[in-house]
């Protein structure tokens, strides 16, 4: 049996470093702030868990959490399809297939405050294609003045900005099926459907379970692009979770309630992405052992 090398330590040492001061410290320092009241610089009262239940019976939380919860299932039925169909769309060979992934790829290199201000002019009636196109149509559209026409337009940002990381996901696990599926498809004259439903949606189960949870947390954690379109309104209409928690702490500096807040709203990101891992783990496993009995 090898010694150990205590020298490979070191190696390691600068990632625990990194990890200490970019997650452990800052999670630490929150933890901190959630129960104490922090009159001054020098006067801390501590409080245990006063803010948590004073976070917990706030109805505008409750009505941030909604709004988010309904945003971030909406993202999803939207992109998920989408993104599946734009890359089985795409070709596989060639030079076509490298200039579609290059021109799939550029609204994910567009940075989050950039795109809230392309589709603010994007939705203006006076200088903008979309409000021109819909008034010219007769459509009465306002993401400024009308609370779902704000919804729906975050939505459509998201999805526009969003939807080709999930292509290009999908694309990839599509390129890693092995031909001899499609040939042996081929020789039973299965149908496009059929070869889609048996032979790519299962491989691309994987893929797709990544793609689930990075958009899904992605979307729970919104906040530059609807912050920069809409502010949040009209109203709270459009006023996320993230935006909610701000508010809080910069625009209120409740230390304390948006300390408490920060880690209830971490622990459900972590809720709810167990929860839809755990689910889309036992579908592929049913799935698998329907396909094994047929």
């Amino acid at each position: 049996m090898k010694p150990i090398n205590q020298k490979a330590w070191w190696l390691v040492l600068p990632v625990f470093i990194c990890v200490a001061f970019s997650a452990v410290l800052p999670l630490m320092t929150v933890v901190n702030y959630s129960v104490q009241d922090i009159i001054s610089p020098d006067r801390r009262v501590f409080v245990g868990t006063e803010w948590f239940a004073a976070v917990m019976r706030d109805e505008e939380l409750h009505s941030a959490l909604w709004r988010q919860l309904s945003f971030s299932l909406a993202v999803l039925a939207v992109e998920i399809p989408l993104g599946i169909a734009l890359a089985l769309s795409m070709p596989a060979r060639g030079w076509q297939a490298s200039l579609v992934l290059v021109l799939v790829a550029l609204s994910l290199l567009i940075p989050w405050n950039v795109v809230g201000t392309i589709w603010q002019i994007y939705g203006r009636a006076d200088i903008g294609l979309l409000g021109a196109a819909l008034a010219w149509l007769g459509v009465d559209y306002s993401y400024t003045g009308d609370a779902t026409h704000a919804w729906i337009t975050v939505l459509a940002m998201d999805v526009w900005h969003w939807t080709p990381l999930v292509a290009l996901l999908c694309y990839a696990g599509l390129r890693s099926i092995p031909d001899a599926y499609y040939q042996a498809a081929r020789i039973d004259g299965a149908r496009r459907f059929a070869v889609f439903r048996y032979i790519q949606l299962p491989k691309l189960r994987g893929v797709l379970m990544i793609a689930v949870l990075l958009r899904f947390m992605d979307s729970f954690m919104i906040y530059t692009e609807p912050f920069v379109l809409t502010g949040g309104g009209p109203g709270n209409a459009t006023t996320f979770l993230s935006q909610y928690l701000t508010q809080k702490a910069v625009g209120q500096f409740d230390l304390g309630p948006a300390a408490a807040f920060s880690l209830i709203y971490f622990l459900i990101i972590l809720l709810l992405c167990f929860i839809l891992y755990n689910w889309m783990q036992r579908v592929g496993t049913a799935d698998r052992e329907g396909a094994g009995h047929e």
